[in-house]
């Protein structure tokens, strides 16, 4: 049990106390009673608003209700003082003996320091990344790619079960393309001058191999059969092709699926229309005409009666067409049947998208919440574009990749780890530029450095702490001071970051959290450069040193723990 779940219990039990004697109704709702940080340090270690939260429905003065709770709440052995401030909020200061014993159950619980039960079990589809099947990864998938995967981890830290899913958008216009571009290079690795690659098709180095084991499986026996012979043979190998480059330049950045859904499965399974079926059973679909486009209407718009979803009545700004006039399914319909998939095997979904699909957060949340009468959690997290630079000057594109940067690149430039992290060091719904020059910068304002530098600092201390034979085992915990003290109070949040973080499905705020420890960490550690007796290692004591090594020990774990969170392996040693 955590500091802030063991004291959220002693709240809980003291308002038992208090319903007890009759101070307080039995039935409270306490879920928004909160034990955390107070604002302000100097108000203690940790506040509750308890009373403010249930003396409205209690019927009492919050004043009141606050100084019969803090009576309860200086009875607990580990707090020193508890004071009421303002209307209501109750601050406590506990004894630095608390913070001693955080420091062991840190080091004690090691990799599982942090980790929740809050999940309990509830599983989570998490899709992102699904980019068109079309190409390798460029880094406009990247951050999508690293908050899902980083939001995954995070979940699954905190108790839920987590499905991550890929879907594969095999069934689109696209993909015809993409079969067309295979067949240019087929030819040209037969041998045919096939010169520049026509406009429309993808132009990409990248579909040169995909042309060759073409000609190597079938020969010339499509070089000059008509589209209709090979289209669809050729979309399928493509297809294919392009999922092994996927899953290769993702596996680069340490992203692996556990789910890829392909589109034309689904299609052929018939699960937009079974999904229509349900639709209908509820009304919730009716045949009707779209009203004309606002403004000027063009010239070729015409009336079409069309199968639409009744999606206003779940807070969208029109019903929206699930078929195009020519009775295949439309983008949405097809994207609700899929959802009504994934539904069926978990308890809430996460989709991870770009930006500029905000447009469909509403049609498809309005689908979920029909589809599963409002019984499934459905939420969308967009993620803005990376402006790549280097040296602050905007990024030449890849003529190999066909005009793009790849992820591959940029992975094999600066390193899995440094990709991964500079994605979280700002809100996913913020735009981002990624400079390779600052990426790898020796510096404060690098938070990747910043952070593992901390991490190495640690391992550093333990290395020569070893040569002069100290250890930490043992350590006399009560040599360490105030200043120390403060930088336990900041480390036993982690296990509440983690909590809030999972809660607002915001997995920044573990990259956050860790800058400012590291800030911290290395606040004390560079009080040594002018007094001796502050540094972590001390040659002549032996036991300040020891306790010193503990606590260097319990930032080290804290560190790992968020790190590995963010898929994001901590280093011995800076190169």
């Amino acid at each position: 049990m955590t500091l802030f779940t063991r004291f959220t219990a002693h709240v809980d039990a003291a308002l038992d106390a208090l319903t007890a004697a009759g101070t307080l109704p039995a039935d409270l709702d306490r879920r928004n009673v909160t034990v955390e940080p107070p604002r302000d340090a100097t108000h203690g270690d940790l506040a509750t608003n308890a009373a403010m939260v249930l003396a409205k429905p209690a019927g009492t003065n919050p004043r009141a209700l606050a100084e019969a709770l803090a009576g309860e709440l200086r009875a607990l052995p580990e707090v020193a003082e508890v004071s009421v401030a303002g209307p209501g909020f109750i601050n406590l200061r506990l004894h630095d003996d608390v913070w001693r014993e955080e420091i062991a159950t840190i080091v004690g619980e090691g990799a599982d320091y942090g980790r929740s039960t809050r999940g309990q079990g509830v599983s989570v589809n998490i899709e992102y990344v699904s980019a068109n099947p079309t190409g390798p990864m460029h880094m406009g998938h990247c951050r999508g790619a690293v908050v899902g995967d980083a939001l995954a981890s995070l979940l699954e830290f905190a108790g839920n079960k987590v499905i991550r899913e890929y879907y594969v958008n095999d069934a689109g216009g696209q993909v015809d393309v993409l079969a067309r571009s295979a067949h240019v290079r087929y030819r040209e690795a037969l041998g045919e001058d096939v010169g520049a690659i026509p406009e429309g098709l993808y132009p990409g180095d990248y579909l040169v191999p995909v042309g060759q084991a073409l000609a190597q499986e079938f020969g010339d026996r499509y070089a000059a059969a008509p589209e209709s012979e090979w289209l669809a043979l050729f979309r399928t190998r493509a297809v294919a092709a392009m999922l092994v480059l996927i899953k290769d330049d993702l596996a680069l950045l340490g992203i692996h699926h556990d789910i890829f859904s392909s589109e034309a499965e689904l299609q052929a399974a018939k699960k937009p229309e079974a999904a229509e079926a349900v639709l209908r059973a509820r009304d919730l679909i009716y045949d009707g005409v779209l009203e004309a486009p606002k403004g000027e209407t063009p010239d070729d718009w015409e009336p079409v009666e069309l199968p639409l979803f009744r999606s206003t009545q779940f807070g969208d700004d029109q019903d929206r067409p699930i078929r195009k006039s020519n009775g295949s399914w439309t983008y949405f319909g097809a994207d609700m049947a899929y959802h009504f998939q994934k539904a069926a095997g978990a308890d809430q979904l996460i989709d991870i998208w770009g930006a500029d699909h905000a447009g469909t957060v509403k049609r498809i949340q309005a689908a979920v919440a029909a589809l599963t009468e409002g019984k499934t959690r459905f939420d969308v997290k967009l993620v803005q574009m990376v402006r790549l630079l280097r040296g602050g000057e905007p990024v030449k594109m890849s003529k190999r990749a066909g005009n793009f940067v790849t992820l591959a690149d940029v992975v094999r430039e600066v390193g899995k780890d440094v990709v991964r992290f500079t994605m979280l060091t700002r809100r996913s719904d913020a735009q981002m530029d990624f400079d390779f020059a600052r990426v790898v910068e020796a510096s404060k304002e690098n938070p990747v450095f910043y952070v593992q530098y901390a991490h190495a600092r640690v391992h550093s201390l333990h290395r020569r702490a070893a040569e002069a034979g100290i250890a930490a085992d043992g350590a006399d915990l009560s040599r360490l001071d105030t200043e120390e003290l403060a930088l336990v109070r900041l480390a036993s949040q982690f296990p509440r970051v983690v909590e809030t973080a999972a809660a607002a499905r915001e997995p920044h705020r573990i990259a956050f959290y860790l800058y400012d420890l590291a800030a911290e960490f290395h606040s004390l550690w560079n009080a040594g450069n002018d007094r001796p007796d502050r540094r972590f290692l001390v040659p002549d004591d032996h036991a300040v040193t020891a306790a010193r090594l503990a606590l260097a020990a319990a930032i080290g774990q804290i560190i790992r723990n968020g790190l590995a969170i963010m898929g994001v392996e901590a280093v011995a040693e800076m190169h």
